[in-house]
């Protein structure tokens, strides 16, 4: 069975939008003139680096050689046309600790981006896209 995940988002007007999980966290996405909040576009590339950076921690804590400074910069191309979708995006790790060898690092990156970080697995996936209308309030 699949696992379901639920997000809501609510309008705070102009455009600037409140997501929440299921667990009530919260995500400020905003694409309005006074930006407060990460536009959508700028999320999606936030995800995909925080996704692979829990794997690389992780990968490199088991092989016990844990990492003392760790940065991601993720970069992403956007297509001229609409939809203006990425076409491109680049990942860099950027990583020192004791014992921590470029080797080391570039094979727990690869592992998060090939086989675990669902982010790039979704990015990479011919998803289902069902959308649907419900009725709303006036308010």
């Amino acid at each position: 069975m699949a696992n379901t995940k639920t997000v809501n988002i609510d309008w705070l007007g102009e455009q600037r939008y409140v997501g929440r999980s299921e667990n009530g966290q919260q995500l400020l996405i905003d694409n309005s003139a006074n930006k407060v909040g990460v536009s959508p576009m700028d999320a999606l590339l936030a995800a995909l680096g925080t996704c692979t950076a829990y794997d690389v921690v992780g990968i490199m804590e088991k092989r016990k050689t844990p990492l003392s400074s760790y940065r991601i910069e993720v970069e992403g191309e956007r297509a001229d046309t609409t939809p203006a979708r990425y076409t491109r995006i680049t990942v860099r790790h950027i990583a020192g600790g004791e014992g921590v060898t470029k080797e080391q690092l570039e094979k727990a990156a690869h592992l998060s981006h090939e086989k675990y970080c669902s982010v790039a697995a979704s990015l990479n996936a011919e998803i289902v896209l069902d959308v649907r209308l419900a009725e709303g309030s006036e308010g």
